[in-house]
């Protein structure tokens, strides 16, 4: 078959996003040695978390405007050079501030990406699950090598040079993706941006009932994916007193599932709906999360990191859902707004687990997670059951 350059932009996109994802995982696998040279507690380290999930989640919908202001591969390229540029500087701060604002400016720098790349993705392609479920992919295989890299680079040379690495390959990223996508034409090259920060347009696309409804159940699933995310490696070390070799091996493996799964879930909701798949989800996240919190054993823990690979796949399902709800005029800034909205709320899970784990231990606080996506089942089935067609 013919390669075509719709498969030049789902490689490239993909390919951006797994370096925008390196940027923001490198930090998990070394939280303990990051907190033992910076002397800062988990829930510490979760609160600078948070800000650069916060930070990430705020720039959702600028970016999009960006977006139909100035062209998708201008903006996916800031993403790029951005994080590159982000991360040298965490690895440099010599105090606990200077390393939260590092964390604040990789969220903005990361954050322009995501809604901008699926919208071009979206124009591109016609089976939209699919298409987004490989494009995801980029961020569990960026799980995968990110741990493994940057714990065996923390050890021989320390936990900065590791975090640094990250910038090496955005400058090769950025090369690539200046050389094989072609300028985007921007969709609203002329409106005025400040015409696009008007509350009351946001405000009625975000209360459409079918959007706060996916809405919800996005908060609950997010939520959950960021505090894996933040504190996975550490629960491993600090639960089961794995080693950190182990620890970011597993956490490795958790994203070989996820990338793996995921695209099978956007096949599912592609034909067989959205919200069956989003639902096998929340019932593979939960069962996950028993296996790995009282899991005795290696092959437990495995079982429960695969399962929790596939329940994390859950935005293959939702962000479609999404997309078949807005017209393709408010793909970008629209998805953008939406993205913005839920992901400042779920951007939480990474203080509020560190705080948890803090107070009572990693069993309640992963437990915690448990619960939010039986919540979101929950939903889901009542929507069905009573056809309330949201």
């Amino acid at each position: 078959m013919r390669w075509r350059y719709q498969e030049t932009v789902l490689t490239l996109c993909t390919v951006a996003f797994f370096v925008t994802m390196v940027g923001r995982l490198a930090i998990s696998p070394i939280i303990p040695d990051i907190s033992a040279d910076l002397d800062i507690s988990n829930a510490m380290i979760g609160g600078a978390l948070t800000a650069m999930w916060v930070a990430y989640a705020l720039v959702q919908f600028p970016s999009g405007v960006l977006a139909d202001r100035f062209g998708e591969r201008v903006v996916i390229l800031a993403s790029v050079v951005g994080t590159g540029l982000t991360t040298l500087l965490i690895g440099v701060a010599p105090v606990f501030g200077l390393f939260v604002l590092g964390t604040v400016l990789l969220g903005v720098a990361a954050g322009l990406h995501y809604s901008v790349a699926t919208a071009l993705i979206t124009r591109t392609y016609d089976d939209i699950g699919t298409a987004i479920g490989l494009h995801n992919a980029g961020g569990p295989v960026a799980g995968l090598v990110t741990p493994i890299v940057v714990a065996w680079v923390a050890v021989s040379y320390g936990w900065r040079v590791a975090i640094g690495l990250t910038a090496v390959l955005a400058v090769v990223v950025a090369v690539l993706f200046w050389w094989g996508i072609r300028p985007t034409a921007p969709r609203r090259p002329d409106q005025p941006m400040g015409e696009r920060f008007d509350l009351g347009p946001m405000v009625s696309l975000l209360s459409r009932p079918t959007i706060a409804f996916t809405s919800v159940v996005a908060v609950l699933s997010d939520f959950t994916w960021q505090a894996l995310a933040s504190f996975l490696p550490t629960f491993f070390v600090q639960h089961h007193d794995y080693s950190q070799t182990m620890a970011g091996t597993l956490f490795g493996g958790y994203f070989v599932a996820h990338g793996i799964l995921q695209i099978g879930v956007g096949g599912v909701a592609d034909r067989f709906g959205r919200d069956l798949a989003t639902a096998l989800c929340m019932v593979s996240g939960i069962a996950g999360l028993v296996a790995i919190i009282f899991g005795t054993g290696l092959p437990a823990i495995v079982a429960g990191i695969a399962l929790l690979g596939l329940g994390m796949g859950w935005s293959a399902a939702v962000f479609p859902r999404f997309l078949d709800n807005l017209s393709a005029a408010e793909q970008s800034s629209g998805f953008g707004l939406i993205r913005t909205a839920y992901m400042v709320v779920a951007a939480a899970g990474s203080v509020v687990v560190g705080v948890l784990a803090d107070a009572f231990g990693w069993g309640v606080s992963f437990g915690f997670l448990a619960v939010l996506l039986a919540v979101a089942l929950s939903l889901l089935a009542a929507n069905r059951a009573f056809a309330l067609g949201y």
